[in-house]
């Protein structure tokens, strides 16, 4: 079994030299990826393309629809109510014939959150272009930079004449932004490694935590009437509002030093119950009958998301029952999307130490610890059992307006990986000799 110290800096230097010379064909590749405007619904024209490039690299392509029924007694699922018909996941498979290192998953996702006013771009979200050695677009960044970087770290080994000495398998997934279900089919599927890497965009540091996340829809019912007897009315929009300022005290009691975890000790706002969406009334010149508003809740590691939906219905329950109005017709609540268990890993499981030492003889010193206030797909893939972190590239602006990446920190990437699936797989020569 070999690992990051044990493989020859020779034929790592090669390994090197291949990232370098498929530096443009990888910034090119990215460009068309970004140019894939995969919201919700619309990733089958991207995943037709990964689809493309793994059989280019020589993988065995599986691709396939998930179905949610298959997944809704997982751990993991979320539940939804869209459709997953003609919205494809896609894997590549390097299959060694006899294996002889450790397996990895090389996981990402291919869809992007809405751009927002377009206009207030500086240039158009889906026509990327480069600035000051920075791509601009959406998912430039979260994360289609990841999925280049894990397909030319793949294709660089077998540029400079290897191949892994055990499986790999290369993961194109959709639902990373709302639920985590694309990563769990695949899990459904029987995918399986000794360790999983995700190239989220989070600057060269290695994942350790990661809060868990809910979706909530919350509707509120009001009175309507004439703004003439408005007073005899009761306006859902601002009931609803009631509602969202009761949340947001829960979200600062959860904010506070002695509520946190350790790992969360020096995060400047961990907890974030978000209001994303809001919509309410019917007339201008009526009192609003109704009002409902969609919110994001985050929780810390040590609380599951079962016990955090109880805790938020009971609140809303509890103000309702001492609202002069709601009390008579309490808000109704649906948790669509969204039900993500919060994931810790601990900084010496692997994969951690072997990709640090990667990062180490590549970027130098050694990566930071990362608890993210945000979710991933590590979840999923570590609560079944697979090792996993992300360690990707430095982008600004996700989820943003001129959301970016940095290339030469994507080129980096793109060696750090390279030299750690050597090392975690190990390396055979393409006419199958064991690499020195």
């Amino acid at each position: 079994m070999a690992d990051a110290t044990r493989v020859d800096e020779a034929a790592l230097a090669d390994v090197d030299q291949a990232v370098e010379e498929l530096r443009e064909e990888r910034t090119a590749f990215l460009t068309e990826l970004v140019r894939f405007p995969s919201v919700l619904g619309q990733e089958a024209g991207i995943q037709r393309r990964m689809a493309d490039a793994f059989e280019g690299a020589g993988l065995e392509v599986d691709a396939w629809d998930a179905r949610w029924d298959d997944l809704r007694d997982m751990a993991g699922y979320s539940p939804v109510d869209w459709a997953s018909e003609e919205r494809p996941l896609v894997v590549g498979v390097h299959r060694a014939p006899s294996p002889a290192g450790r397996s990895l998953i090389l996981n990402g996702h291919v869809d992007v959150v809405p751009a927002g006013p377009e206009a207030a771009w500086r240039t158009p979200p889906f026509e990327p272009v480069v600035r000051e050695g920075r791509m601009y677009g959406r998912g430039a960044g979260d994360m289609k930079a990841g999925l280049a970087a894990n397909l030319f770290a793949y294709r660089a080994l077998r540029h400079a004449g290897f191949a892994p000495a055990a499986d790999v398998t290369l993961q194109s997934v959709i639902e990373e932004e709302c639920s985590g279900n694309g990563a769990l089919a695949t899990v459904q599927r029987g995918y399986r490694a000794d360790a999983a890497v995700i190239p989220e965009p989070f600057d060269h540091t290695l994942l350790i935590a990661q809060l868990g996340v809910l979706w909530l829809r919350v509707t509120v019912q009001g009175r309507p009437t004439h703004v003439l007897e408005a007073t005899a009315g009761a306006d859902a929009i601002q009931l609803a509002w009631a509602v969202i300022d009761d949340l947001r005290t829960l979200e600062a009691d959860m904010n506070r030093p002695e509520a946190r975890p350790e790992a969360y000790r020096d995060a400047v706002h961990p907890i974030n119950f978000n209001v994303g969406r809001i919509e309410g009334g019917e007339w201008p010149s009526s009192v609003p009958a109704s009002c409902t508003f969609e919110m994001r809740v985050g929780l810390y590691p040590g609380t599951s998301a079962d016990e955090m939906k109880r805790t938020v219905t009971e609140r809303i329950a509890a103000f309702a029952a001492d609202h002069p109005v709601l009390r008579h017709q309490p808000p109704t609540l649906a948790w669509v999307g969204f039900h993500a268990e919060p994931y810790t890993i601990a900084w010496d499981a692997p994969p951690l130490p072997a990709l640090a030492e990667a990062h180490r003889r590549t970027v130098g010193g050694t990566p930071e610890a990362l608890a993210s206030t945000a979710t991933t797909d590590a979840r999923i893939l570590g609560h079944h059992g697979i090792p996993t972190t992300c360690y990707g590239p430095e982008a600004r602006a996700i989820h943003g307006l001129d959301e970016s990446v940095d290339l030469e920190s994507v080129h980096q990437v793109t060696r750090v990986l390279a030299r750690f699936m050597a090392g975690w797989c190990g390396l055979r020569r393409v006419d199958g000799g064991a690499a020195p």
